[in-house]
């Protein structure tokens, strides 16, 4: 039989996953889904199948269920598919919530990621590519960050994972010389598809800013809070990078494409990671006036104290994936928000 490549996508019914997904799908690829559902739900699945008008696969199962994972790769397998790739978005990302239950992530994340690597070795799956973050980078000596930053402390227990992430991928690549990896360590993902299809869909209260802000403004929070306006930055607010998420899923079809070119093969590596972001940076209250003035709606906000973990200003160099990978950012912060009011302005949960 014929055996169909596949491309396995953890956290597949997540926001950056589903995405990722469609694009995937749209350049080729045959898509299989993971999730466990717990930052995430089944509607975002029924969009990717809608965008891409196919039945995709899913899987309900959490990476650091070993054997669950074993079935998956077994069970395409033997229906003629199999996996020749892993793109690995399944964590959890919240900064303040890994602050207050710092187990909770390293066991998530890392074990999940140490799981996954153990069961692409037994498949002899040699292609992945990993959703990291610029919080590897800690707070940055100097902006905008390039990939040969080195790792300082991570803010949190969330940069943390995401840092040992990156050292168990490198460590696995040492007696598996077969073995590729793309490292994407993304800044800051916001917007939806044009559509309004598919979206960000956090469960219960949003930990990451235009989420909030938009629910703010729909009326189904309160005001948005704005950590702390005394940082050294020019309005008091902290700065970001803040990237289109369907960008972000472009580069992750680039980063597939450049691994099945075997452009690692055979090098000393077998690894290459690439920052992606606009290259610009953003404060929060500037996002809050880019966002009034596309939409034109009021964002209720308050001030409150610093969050603890969150760095001051961090923005990205991301030519490395320009030259190598052919990717660049083309939308604009103001299209992100706007695409971000729109897949609100939908959701069934909207004022």
């Amino acid at each position: 039989m014929q055996l169909i490549p596949s491309i396995l996508v953890t956290g597949g019914a997540g926001y950056i996953g589903s995405h990722t997904a469609v694009s995937l799908a749209k350049a080729g690829f045959r898509v299989v889904l993971l999730d466990n559902y717990s930052n995430s739900d089944v509607k975002a699945v029924h969009g990717v199948r809608s965008l891409i008008n196919a039945d995709v696969p899913f899987y309900e199962v959490d990476c650091r269920d070993k054997d669950a994972l074993i079935d998956v790769f077994r069970t395409e397998q033997e229906m003629g598919h199999e996996i020749k790739g892993v793109i690995h978005f399944a964590a959890l990302k919240s900064v303040g919530e890994s602050v207050e239950n710092p187990s909770l992530y390293e066991d998530n994340n890392i074990v999940g990621t140490e799981r996954l690597l153990e069961v692409m070795r037994e498949f002899d799956v040699e292609n992945l590519v990993f959703s990291s973050s610029c919080t590897v980078y800690g707070e940055p000596e100097v902006v905008p960050v390039d990939e040969n930053a080195p790792f300082l402390e991570a803010e949190s227990p969330y940069g943390f994972t995401k840092q040992a992430c990156e050292k168990l991928i490198v460590d696995h690549l040492k007696p598996n010389p077969e073995f590729n990896a793309v490292i994407l360590r993304y800044f800051n993902p916001i917007g939806a598809h044009p559509s309004a299809t598919i979206g960000e869909s956090p469960n219960g209260v949003p930990n990451n800013l235009i989420p909030y802000l938009c629910q703010s403004v729909a009326g189904i929070r309160g005001a948005l809070q704005v950590f702390g306006t005394d940082y050294p930055t020019p309005d008091g607010s902290c700065i970001r990078d803040y990237l289109h998420v369907m960008d972000l899923a472009e580069a992750h079809v680039s980063a597939l494409e450049y691994l099945f070119k075997d452009k690692l093969r055979g090098k000393d590596t077998g690894w290459r990671a690439y920052n992606l972001g606009t290259g610009k940076g953003a404060s929060v209250l500037e996002v809050i006036e880019a966002f009034e003035k596309v939409t034109g709606r009021s964002v209720p906000y308050s001030i409150a104290e610093r969050r603890e973990g969150d760095v001051v200003a961090i923005w990205a160099n991301a030519s490395r994936a320009k030259d190598e990978l052919g990717w660049e950012a083309k939308r604009s912060l103001e299209e992100a928000l706007n695409d971000s009011w729109k897949w609100q302005k939908k959701r069934p949960d909207s004022q």
